[in-house]
C-alpha cells in the first residue's frame, strides 16, 4: 500500500507514525513544505525566550524518519493533488501514486485586515524560520508590539520580555485569552503580566501600522498611536485549503471530514488545524493527535470514528498553569456558574454546570485537581452533588 501524506506537522507525522506501527509494509512518503523535521509549534517559544537551542527543539532523534522507513521529502511542498489519477505532484517537479492521502497541511498565521502588515519590523510566528527572522530583527529593535492578547501572543510577549525588550500586548477584546478565559478570569491574568512589566491595551483595534519603509507603531482606531520598533501579529491561523479547493475536495471554514476523517474523494483523508468536522474547526493539539491516528487506523483498514474533542487546554501563561475546558462563556438557560478567585496569588477557578453535568471548567493558578477536573469535564460527569465544595484546596478529587 503507498501512503502519501502532505504535512509534517503534528497529524502528519502522528498520522505517519501509526501507520508504520499498523502496517510494517506500507511505503509511506511525507511531503513537507518546511525544511526541517517535525517540532512542537510551542518549542519555538522556548527558542525565542532563549530557553531551548534549536536541537532540542524537534520531537523525535535525528533520522527518526529514514530509521522507520518513512520517506521524509523536507522542503517539498505539495504543488497539486489529482484525485481522480491518485497521483500527488510536488514542487520539485515529482509524481508520485497513492492507494490513501491523508492532507494534513495545517493552517497558517492569520494576518489582519489592516494597513501596513507588509512593512519591514513586522512578523507572524508559526514556523521556525519565522522565529529566526524574528530574533535577528530583534536584536537592534528593542521596542516590541504584540498585535493579539491569546495565548501565542501573549507567549511571544513574555518570552522576548525574556531578553529585556519593552514589551506592549494590544487586544481587540475586552479581556485576555478569550478563547480560554472568561472577564474576570482575565483581569485576574491582566493584572499577573502587568506585574511582570509587560504593558496590556485591552479594547484595542488596530487600523494601521505606521512608518515608511519600516514599522514605527500602530494607530488604532480611536486615534491613539502605540509607538514600537517590532511588531507581532499574532491573530490567529487560517486553515490551508488552497489544494483541498483545486483538487475537487468539499471545503467550507476548512476540508470537511466524515466520521471517519474522509473527505468526498475516494482514498483522501485529512487531519488537523485545516480540517471540519461536524461543522467544527478544532485547531488545538488534542484534536490534531485524535484525528491523526483515527485517519491512520482507516486507511490501515481498521474501522474508527472520530466523534469530536471537548475542547481542552493544559497550558502555562506567565508562569500560571492554566487548564480551560468545555464552556467557559456560557449562553443560554440551564447554565450554571461556581467561581473561586484569589488575585493577589493568581488563583482563579471555576465550573460552568448545565443540569448538573459538568459542562466546562477553568482552572489557572493552580495545578492541583486540574487534571481531574478536565477529565470530568470530557467525560460529562454530574458534578451536582459537589459543586460547592470542588473548588475548595483540600477537596478529594477522588470524589469525582
Amino acid at each position: 500500500m503507498n501512503v502519501v501524506i502532505v504535512g509534517n506537522g503534528l497529524a502528519g507525522t502522528m498520522a505517519a507514525k501509526t501507520i508504520r506501527e499498523l502496517d510494517d509494509q506500507a511505503v509511506v512518503t511525507v511531503f513537507a513544505a518546511e525544511d526541517r523535521p517535525y517540532y512542537p509549534r510551542p518549542n519555538l517559544i522556548e527558542f525565542i525566550a532563549g530557553r531551548m537551542p534549536e536541537e532540542n527543539i524537534y520531537a523525535f532523534p535525528a533520522g527518526w524518519a529514514g530509521k522507520n522507513r518513512i520517506d521524509l521529502r523536507l522542503g517539498t511542498p505539495v504543488r497539486s493533488i489529482r484525485p481522480a489519477e491518485k497521483t500527488v505532484e510536488a514542487a520539485d517537479g515529482s509524481v508520485v501514486p497513492y492507494d490513501a492521502l491523508l492532507l494534513a497541511d495545517g493552517a497558517s498565521a492569520g494576518v489582519p485586515p489592516i494597513a501596513g502588515t507588509g512593512k519591514s519590523g513586522v512578523f507572524t510566528v508559526r514556523t521556525f524560520n519565522d522565529a529566526r527572522a524574528l530574533l535577528a530583527y530583534f536584536e537592534t529593535h528593542r521596542r516590541v508590539a504584540v498585535l493579539g492578547g491569546g495565548l501565542l501572543g501573549l507567549e511571544i510577549a513574555r518570552a522576548l520580555k525574556a531578553r529585556d525588550a519593552e514589551v506592549t500586548v494590544a487586544e481587540i477584546f475586552p479581556s485576555l485569552l478569550p478563547r480560554q478565559l472568561d472577564s474576570e478570569g482575565g483581569e485576574i491574568l491582566k493584572a499577573r503580566i502587568e506585574s511582570g512589566g509587560i504593558r496590556v491595551l485591552l479594547g484595542a483595534a488596530a487600523d494601521e501600522i505606521t512608518g515608511d519603509p519600516e514599522a514605527r507603531g500602530i494607530r488604532f482606531k480611536d486615534g491613539s498611536i502605540l509607538e514600537a520598533d517590532l511588531i507581532v501579529l499574532a491573530a490567529g491561523v487560517r486553515p490551508n485549503t488552497a489544494l483541498a479547493r483545486e483538487a475537487g475536495l468539499n471545503v467550507d471554514k476548512g476540508v470537511v471530514v466524515d466520521d471517519r476523517m474522509a473527505t468526498n474523494a475516494a482514498g483522501v483523508f485529512a487531519a488537523g488545524d485545516g480540517t471540519q468536522h461536524r461543522g467544527r474547526l478544532y485547531g488545538i493539539i488534542p484534536a490534531s493527535f485524535a484525528q491523526a491516528r483515527v485517519a491512520a487506523e482507516n486507511i490501515c483498514g481498521r474501522e474508527k470514528s472520530y466523534a469530536g474533542t471537548v475542547p481542552s487546554n493544559q497550558l502555562k501563561v506567565s508562569d500560571l498553569p492554566l487548564m480551560s475546558a468545555g464552556i467557559i462563556r456560557p449562553e443560554g438557560p440551564g447554565f450554571e456558574e461556581v467561581r473561586l478567585a484569589r488575585p493577589e496569588t493568581g488563583v482563579y477557578k471555576k465550573i460552568v454546570l448545565l443540569d448538573g453535568i459538568l459542562a466546562g471548567a477553568v482552572w489557572m493558578g493552580v495545578k492541583t485537581g486540574a487534571a481531574e477536573v478536565g477529565r470530568a469535564v470530557a467525560e460529562g460527569r454530574n458534578v451536582a452533588a459537589v459543586k460547592s465544595e470542588i473548588l475548595e484546596d483540600d477537596f478529594d478529587f477522588k470524589r469525582l
